[in-house]
């Protein structure tokens, strides 16, 4: 058995709180692209452990496994590792010997390409994390990449960093034009004896812990054997490479396909489960890019992204920033069911609409002239569509504890037509209804596992 979990819109749509859940019904967690830009917060028990690379399922005592298709930063990973240890977890973490390394001038090449795209007024900055995770998978593509085999051999490792390091610093010093020695925090990332001995160091520690693995050869064993894989995928739809709205994408494919591609087990057996789309009951955005359905226009339409905002908690795991809010976009969803497959969707954040005075829906956009019922293909057209309105019913606020657990029929009927409303649209059914953050804050109709 195999499920895949997806983000169906921009990210942050709450899949680490259903990966946390359906993951105890798991051996196996795995994250199959991505890196630590990608942050997830899971609440158990009222405690809350944020995430941005470390498989959700590690907080379920689960195997939790970065595929090849992730690029990993060693640091963020021990970092994260040894404070869930702090708090009296032992996280199981295997990584994926075939995942890219995040390297420190990484890190800093992705601030000065973003400072740059910044400064030339195109309007082309991404707004990205900054945490190398582009550069990276250049370097993968490139094929002048440092995988996490290449740690764990000393030799390997200087060999590769001697080829790649002064190429690095040429980009900086010679196209940027900028002086790698007169700014903080850099010399030492192009520096080859510093980055020879800290990776090194790495190298042995993910050695000694065990904690390097044959992803592929792995999860074949396992799932031949019999257990129940799940796999997680960072970011959302809208924000895939080849899938979503690019060029304000991320650099891998957050869509279902890629849990074959970045896990390495056979799409026969990925494509033999479920899949489930994760969907927020409204709509948020960190960084650049269109967003039809935001609430930007007057001082009562802020007020409302406020309230979202604040109730919804929509600041970025990783970066802090406030999340743009808009209402939910049916036509996004569309294309997530199509390019994914989704078997079902989880619908979560729904208490955070409760008690509004209005509550819309874009159920299509109009463009030159013509109705469309999903998203254009170009950044250019997405940006002029006009989102066309459904006004639905509003509901009071709940009890979410009290609904979670007498279950879906607690809900507002209001909330009831609003989810059967969005099922409906996208011929796809509700799975589970998220009407807190705590993991047994969320109505489950159907567990993936059991059908």
């Amino acid at each position: 058995m195999t499920l895949t979990i997806v983000g169906s819109q921009l990210g942050d749509e709450g899949k680490g709180a259903l990966v946390d859940r359906w993951g105890g019904d798991a051996d196996v967690v795995v994250r199959y692209q991505g890196g630590d830009n990608a942050g997830h917060t899971v609440v158990e028990g009222g405690a809350e452990y944020k995430l941005s690379l470390v498989p959700s399922g590690a907080v379920r005592g689960t195997v939790g496994i970065l595929g090849n298709g992730c690029v990993v930063n060693p640091r963020t990973l021990f970092t994260e590792i040894d404070d869930l240890r702090e708090r009296g977890l032992d996280p199981d973490v295997r990584v994926a010997r075939r995942a890219h390394v995040i390297m420190p001038y990484h890190r800093v090449l992705d601030g000065i390409e973003e400072e740059v795209k910044a400064d030339d007024d195109a309007g082309d900055e991404v707004g990205t994390t900054g945490r190398g995770i582009g550069p990276t998978y250049e370097d993968k593509a490139g094929r002048r990449g440092i995988r996490v085999a290449d740690l764990l051999d000393p030799d390997a490792l200087r060999e590769k960093l001697e080829y790649a390091v002064p190429q690095k610093r040429a980009l900086v010093e010679d196209v940027y034009g900028l002086d790698i020695d007169d700014v903080d925090d850099r010399a030492e990332a192009f520096d080859v004896d510093a980055l020879h001995e800290e990776f090194a160091a790495i190298g042995e520690r993910l050695a000694d812990e065990g904690m390097t693995v044959n992803c592929s050869d792995y999860l074949h064993r396992r799932h031949e054997a019999g257990d129940a894989i799940v796999f997680e995928g960072a970011q959302g739809t809208h924000i895939d490479v080849d899938h979503g709205n690019y060029p304000f994408v991320t650099s891998s494919n957050p869509t279902a396909g890629g849990a074959a591609v970045g896990s390495g087990l056979g799409v026969t057996k990925v494509g033999d489960g479920e899949v489930v789309g994760i969907v927020k009951a409204y709509l948020s955005r960190v960084g650049e890019g269109p967003l039809p359905t935001e609430l930007d226009g007057d001082a009562d339409e802020e007020a409302l992204a406020d309230e979202i905002r604040e109730k919804g908690g929509e600041f970025g795991t990783v970066t802090g920033r406030p999340r743009r809010i808009g209402w939910l976009d049916l036509p996004m969803l569309r294309h997530s069911a199509r390019v994914s497959g989704f078997t079902g969707v989880a619908v979560n954040h729904v208490d955070v609409l409760a008690g509004l005075d209005e509550l819309k829906v874009c159920t299509a956009y109009e463009l030159d002239g013509e109705t469309l019922d999903t998203v254009p293909t170009t950044t250019d057209r997405w940006e002029r569509c006009e989102p066309i309105y459904e006004t639905l019913d509003t509901w009071e606020a709940f009890d979410s504890a009290a609904v979670a657990e007498a279950g879906y029929d607690a809900l507002p009927e209001a909330a009831r037509e609003y989810l059967e409303f969005v099922a409906d649209e996208i011929d796809t059914p509700v799975y589970a209804v998220g009407v807190g953050p705590d993991r047994e804050e969320t109505v489950e109709l159907t567990n993936p596992f059991d059908e």
